[in-house]
């Protein structure tokens, strides 16, 4: 962690601004945002439409001259302007004047493993334009280990796996700190391009942009194992004609489409094991692998993952939201620091 608790508990506010999801937790009031990170803009005069869950039922469905677009990439703020003007229609004007009454504002927010210094200076310029005095960053691997209850200030060794939308963060943490950990270019976005690419070539379908994941249409019930059904029905826009089509795809095809960009995660968690000492892989053993992120909830993952590396894995109670209730749980001193009294001789 590079702030300390004690800095923590002087915040009012945790952001956590992902690539899918904006998420504000205020300090005695809870998790009060959890919205879409998309903005719907007028590129005639400028003017902000719609944000959050609106703006995202916008996309694909807008005239030229409304754009729909995202501020956030990977978990980094790759638009400033816009992602304050986002984060403040997504607050409210009640809940902005509130946080203003306070004399010197703070606020805590996640980043990625590894964050470059232009993403953590994105992070903190956007929310020093919302009014905060001073902005401690915190990864979001330790702010989702803690959210979703891990005892990451024991000396025992716990994997996290974070699964986003544009990335796939892995590590193993022991005495809050991280011992090793890598960041994979592959998430939930991955898939989902891989299962669209394969739809398109094999069946010459294209699918809408609003349509159900296509994960969660093709692969329903046990989802990426082979006890799922053989077939199932997709509806599209056939690619020559244009027009509506619904065909039967073999969700065995789908499996294999699936697999290739996961290849990269299982790539990263023995990269993973193979870094780590060998007492903490010993508890990995036993404890195992605890999935968070919304793209935990990709159906048959979590078993895919004790197939190939024979380790227990979880899916956290709250996957989606462990960073920013992470992050909460410090602002409001609910995580204590483990206290190392030195030896006298």
């Amino acid at each position: 962690m590079t702030v300390s608790l004690d800095q923590l508990r002087r915040c009012h506010v945790a952001v956590d601004i992902g690539a899918a999801r904006t998420r504000v937790f205020v300090k005695g009031a809870g998790l009060v945002v959890d919205e879409p990170s998309v903005v719907a803009v007028n590129m005639r005069n400028g003017a902000l439409i719609a944000v959050g869950e609106f703006a995202q039922q916008m996309t694909g469905r807008t005239p030229d001259y409304i754009r729909v677009m995202r501020p956030v990439s990977g978990g980094t703020v790759v638009d400033i302007d816009m992602a304050q003007r986002m984060l403040r229609h997504l607050l409210g004007e009640k809940l902005r004047r509130q946080l203003r009454r306070k004399p010197r504002l703070r606020a805590a927010a996640c980043t990625p493993h590894q964050a470059d210094p232009l993403a953590q200076r994105a992070t903190v310029e956007t929310l020093v334009g919302l009014g905060a005095r001073r902005v401690e960053l915190v990864d979001t691997l330790i702010a989702a280990a803690v959210g979703c209850g891990l005892p990451v200030e024991q000396p025992t060794a716990t994997m996290i796996m974070a699964c986003g939308a544009a990335t796939t963060q892995i590590a193993v943490l022991s005495l809050g700190s991280i011992v090793t950990a890598v960041r994979i270019p592959v998430g939930g976005d991955a898939v989902d391009h891989a299962v669209i690419q394969h739809l398109r070539h094999q069946h010459a379908l294209m699918l809408p942009s609003q349509s159900v994941r296509p994960l969660q249409l093709a692969l329903s019930e046990n989802g990426l194992t082979v006890r799922g059904p053989e077939s199932t029905e997709i509806h599209g826009r056939d690619v020559a004609t244009g027009l509506a089509r619904s065909v039967k795809v073999d969700t065995a095809a789908v499996r294999d489409a699936i697999h290739s960009p996961l290849t990269a995660v299982l790539d990263g968690i023995g990269k993973i094991l193979r870094d780590c000492p060998p007492d903490l892989v010993a508890d990995l053993a036993d404890r195992g692998i605890m999935m968070v992120g919304g793209s935990a909830l990709l159906p048959g993952l979590d078993q895919m993952l004790r197939d190939q590396t024979g380790m227990p894995v979880h899916i956290a109670e709250q996957p989606d939201v462990c960073a920013v209730l992470g992050l909460g749980a410090m602002l409001e001193g609910k995580v204590k620091s483990m206290v190392l009294n030195p030896l006298t001789a």
